[in-house]
């Protein structure tokens, strides 16, 4: 702190950015700058349409799996995943909802703490492991 004529300035730096704060809409942080602070990672009030771009397509994706997976139980197929195959028996064909939830709030999650070490390369990673799902659901539902 510093004492300037009669105010007391308390340095705003020292502590660090919210992840959820008053300028996650009007905020105009884009970017971390210090190279130090990139490489312990932090909040940023907007982030890159190439991520958005990305997490959209994991939704999207996620909902292409959740209706193939009905189209391939109606024409008698089965559910792999154990965890999947108990919610759509307590569900039936309300799975999706559940399945939409599960998956969408680790991405807002991800998408928060996207700026922290490998979390950019776990979201790539998410996004490769359902396109194959949906390529494999794909030429399960062709042939």
């Amino acid at each position: 702190m510093k004492e300037s004529g009669r105010q007391i300035i308390k340095d705003r730096r020292k502590q660090p950015t919210p992840a959820l704060g008053r300028f996650i809409l009007q905020g105009r942080r884009r970017t971390i700058r210090r190279k130090e602070d990139q490489e312990r990672g932090g909040y940023v009030d907007r982030y890159s349409p190439g991520l958005l771009f990305i997490l959209i397509l994991i939704v999207g994706l996620n909902i292409l799996d959740a209706l193939f997976t009905m189209m391939i139980l109606d024409d008698g197929g089965w559910e792999i995943n154990p965890v999947v195959r108990s919610v759509i028996q307590l569900y039936g064909d309300g799975f999706w909802v559940w399945k939409f939830a599960i998956v969408s709030v680790p991405l807002i999650l991800l998408c928060l703490h996207s700026k922290f070490g490998q979390v950019r390369t776990i979201i790539l990673g998410i996004s490769a492991i359902y396109i194959g799902i949906v390529l494999y659901q794909i030429s399960l539902i062709i042939y």
